[in-house]
């Protein structure tokens, strides 16, 4: 078996989506990269599966969240920006500049297009 074929951690995650053979099902391509990403800081160290397990529990258990979970990716993304903060490898107002010019680019591109942040009019 190859380590692309041992699942993760991190796929056994509180509340994560599944399919009927237990693989992660992701809504839209931004939550499959948002996985992708905390999978890959997990293996480098930057926490371990307790520190992420407690995070996106905090997050999901937060007042205010869908009670059918309809947000989960949204938790997802709040709480690996949490912890980028919070460990010091991002900023928390350059995250959200950065989330505001992707909106911005969305609501510019035609309706079929890849939304690329080119598209945000104020970059």
């Amino acid at each position: 078996m190859s380590v692309c074929e041992i699942p993760s951690q991190l796929s056994q995650s509180p509340g994560l989506p599944k399919s009927p053979e237990g693989d992660p099902v992701f809504p839209e391509p931004w939550a499959a990269e948002a996985f992708a990403m905390t999978v890959h800081l997990h293996e480098k160290g930057l926490f371990s599966w307790s520190e992420w397990a407690a995070a996106l529990s905090n997050e999901l258990h937060q007042p205010g969240r869908a009670e059918d979970g309809g947000d989960y990716f949204d938790c997802w993304v709040a709480a690996l920006s949490d912890m980028l903060v919070s460990r010091g490898v991002a900023n928390a107002s350059a995250i959200l500049d950065l989330q505001k010019s992707w909106q911005r680019a969305a609501e510019a591109t035609p309706h079929g297009k890849p939304i690329e942040l080119a598209n945000d009019p104020l970059r």
